[in-house]
């Protein structure tokens, strides 16, 4: 990874910010930025057999018994044929079983409380649902609920901005269907097999790669946990309120009485992690915290925003009803096994494309990366946020 000085780092932010329009001068610019293509979460319309073939492929195994495939990719709405909740009963067992094996065996040492926090965090609905976008495993299942597609679109939109693998959740619920199809094959595989647990892990342990380790859950760990550590530490008492606002969830968190930072979403858990997140930032201005377990770098006495940079910027810009961010390669050198490159991002706004480039990496995903962490930077220090 290229490390740039504190020094380096500063020139080159305050050049940038300078390229920033100013509010006060509108642009003619016009930009439009190009849709994301999600057409692979839409219902098929060929029929059950081509599903089969298709799903058998993503998992590399052909079944003997081809029904308890056919079941396994039968939404309930769909009432001409069985559905997939006794599958989904089994395979949410059968899973759960087999990630327990796998940390068993993975980590010797560990007691069985973090054994049981990298199991859920592999089995999780927010896991499993990823899980089924990333494999398309949706474009395969028969049903007739109205509304289903388009919460699958709008989810899959925002697992496209993620960087990283997520353990506790990003800015939107996961539609729990994603998992029930996910734990569903499962299932039909583990039955087809004669209830083999090794011979299932063998064939899904693939489909949920990345697996969370214990690595993965000591760089992201869970906020809410890790606010109540870190004031018990200080000898502080942490309460969390919720309440309703119109259509939105809303957290707030208080310490020692005192209001430190609220939250908001559609939904109250993730409401709760965003207030979480508030507050560890809020306290870490004013107490001693290791800012990096939650996600942040301190650079020159302020913070870039290193983890998920991407999605963070995407809710930005929906918040503030701009375009999607746009990222373009300003730098691809170096032979194939030493490249190195440089990304930037433009957001096209009513007063003009926002336009910044980040620190020069050795993967695509982390110049992106770097370039939106830059970007959350240039707009909270320029009074866009």
């Amino acid at each position: 990874m290229n490390q740039t000085s504190p020094q380096l780092r500063t020139a080159t932010y305050s050049h940038v910010i300078h390229s920033f329009p100013s509010k006060t001068q509108p642009s003619t610019m016009d930009f439009d930025a190009p849709p994301i293509p999600f057409s692979h979460v839409t219902t098929p319309t060929s029929p059950i057999g081509a599903s089969i073939v298709a799903v058998e492929s993503i998992l590399n195994y052909s079944f003997r018994n081809k029904s308890l495939l056919e079941e396994a990719l039968t939404h309930s709405s769909y009432s001409e044929s069985a559905s997939y909740q006794r599958l989904e009963f089994v395979g949410d067992a059968a899973l759960g079983l087999a990630l327990a094996n796998h940390v068993f065996l993975t980590y010797p040492k560990l007691d069985p409380g973090q054994l049981s926090l990298i199991r859920a965090a592999n089995i999780s609905t927010e896991k499993l649902a990823r899980v089924a976008i990333k494999h398309r495993l949706f474009y395969y299942v028969r049903h007739n609920a109205i509304g289903l597609e388009q919460k699958v679109r709008e989810f899959a939109e925002v697992v496209s901005q993620e960087d990283d693998p997520v353990a506790y959740g990003g800015s939107m619920k996961a539609p729990k269907v994603l998992a029930d199809i996910v734990e569903s094959i499962a299932a039909a595989v583990y039955v087809d097999i004669d209830f083999d647990l090794t011979k299932l892990w063998l064939i899904f342990r693939r489909l949920l790669e990345p697996i969370i380790t214990l690595e993965h859950l000591q760089q992201e760990p869970q906020p809410v946990t890790l606010l109540f550590e870190f004031c018990q530490k200080h000898g502080k008492h942490v309460d969390i309120k919720h309440w309703r606002k119109e259509l939105k969830s809303i957290a707030s968190v208080y310490v020692d009485g005192k209001f430190v930072a609220s939250g908001s979403s559609d939904q109250k858990e993730i409401a709760k992690l965003n207030a979480a997140r508030g507050a560890l930032y809020k306290l870490s201005e004013s107490m001693p915290v290791d800012v990096n377990a939650f996600g942040i770098m301190e650079i020159d006495g302020s913070f870039e925003i290193v983890s998920n940079a991407k999605q963070k910027l995407h809710e930005i810009c929906g918040k503030q009803k701009w375009p999607k961010p746009l990222y373009e390669l300003e730098k691809d050198e170096g032979r194939p096994h030493e490249k190195k490159y440089v990304s930037s991002v433009k957001i096209p706004t009513v007063n003009g494309t926002l336009y910044i480039a980040g620190d020069e990496k050795s993967r695509v995903k982390e110049a992106e990366s770097s370039a939106a962490s830059y970007m959350i930077r240039a707009l909270q220090e320029s009074g866009y946020l």
